[in-house]
């Protein structure tokens, strides 16, 4: 089971919580009997189903993120795996001299190429996740079939278009899901 980082949680088109998954479980715990709250991944916009039985603490407790052992020799929680990698000796004697060594320096750069360029398939991630929370919250409303028509055209004025009338924090939350930046 994938750990879920923050979640948002909407009691029709409010929303009543956003946070870490335990902090908003907590709350959705508070809410009167017979309440149908909606709670939502915001990695992927799916529905998280809860279970809200016990105290306000037991709950917490269950959706808590777990706490970190000591790590061991290599990095096998995180999933690295040894691959091979070809380079010119030129580019190996450059990684070698930078902090850490080679897998630290390529590391680094890899992590700064996807922050600045994304790429093609964390946009369409985004665009899915928006997707999601809006089929599964606002499929009803006027103008969802020509927002997610906007939405796959990576239209981000047509998308906040045509949810202008929608409540604010439907649409909010689907522009944070997706704010229609492009990199491509």
């Amino acid at each position: 089971m994938q750990q879920i980082s923050h979640a948002t949680a909407f009691l029709g088109p409010r929303r009543i919580a956003s946070g870490p998954l335990a902090d908003v479980a907590r709350q959705v715990h508070a809410l009167p009997p017979g309440a149908m709250p909606l709670v939502f991944d915001d990695a992927t916009g799916r529905v998280i189903d809860l279970d809200l039985r016990g105290s306000a603490e037991q709950v917490a407790d269950r959706y808590a993120e777990p706490e970190s052992a000591p790590r061991g020799r290599g990095r096998p929680r995180l999933g690295v795996t040894a691959r091979e990698v070809t380079l010119l000796p030129r580019q190996w004697d450059w990684l070698a001299a930078q902090p850490g060594g080679a897998s630290v320096a390529l590391r680094r750069l890899l992590v700064a190429a996807m922050r600045t360029d994304p790429g093609p398939a964390a946009t369409r991630q985004a665009q899915e996740a928006s997707y999601r929370f809006l089929s599964a919250i606002a499929g009803d409303l006027p103008g969802f079939e020509a927002a997610s028509r906007a939405l796959f055209a990576s239209d981000a004025a047509g998308f906040a278009a045509q949810m202008a009338g929608w409540p604010a924090d439907l649409r909010d939350h689907a522009l944070r899901l997706w704010p229609g930046t492009d990199s491509t």
